[in-house]
């Protein structure tokens, strides 16, 4: 009977531990995404005219459109991410530049299903949908507003109906 006490003491403070650390996940998906996207928005932003070509080699239409789009979908999704403000929004149009770069670019590497999961598209796209599911954590501007919209009460408008029964 002791040794199970010991076992749910143990479990008890292990929870504790985890439920005190869950925001550092989302973080660090957050912080490696957010660096990653604004490096490779700035440099197709930079460098437009050479992205042009490779979308146009690609068979994509509109290509300077797209590739001016593309850089800038990954330069101001990247730093929302990085400071976790709209983050859920922010990794939507960043998941979808990730499904058309595994179907464009990343398409003559793949010979079968177990190919896509080696790509570095695919793990961005799976951290994304993750961010864009549960939300960026308690460790960015999201986390902090919802703090803070729920430890202040809304104050009582003047014009408000004050309901008692």
């Amino acid at each position: 009977m002791r040794l199970m006490s010991i076992v749910h003491d143990a479990q008890g403070r292990a929870a504790s531990v985890t439920r005190s650390l869950d925001g550092v996940a989302p973080l660090l998906a957050r912080l490696t995404l957010g660096v990653t996207f604004v490096g490779t928005g700035w440099g197709k932003l930079q460098h437009v005219d050479k992205v042009t070509a490779f979308f146009t080699e690609l068979g994509l239409p509109a290509p300077h459109f797209q590739a001016t789009l593309v850089g800038a979908t990954e330069l101001f999704g990247g730093a929302l991410l990085l400071a976790g403000l709209a983050s859920r929004l922010a990794a939507l149009p960043l998941l979808v530049t990730m499904v058309v770069a595994i179907l464009t670019a990343k398409r003559a590497d793949i010979a079968g299903v177990s190919d896509v999961f080696g790509l570095v598209e695919w793990t961005y796209l799976v951290l994304l949908a993750w961010l864009a599911l549960n939300g960026p954590g308690r460790f960015s501007v999201d986390g902090l507003r919802a703090v803070f919209s729920k430890r202040a009460p809304a104050p009582l408008r003047a014009d408000a109906a004050v309901v008692v029964r």
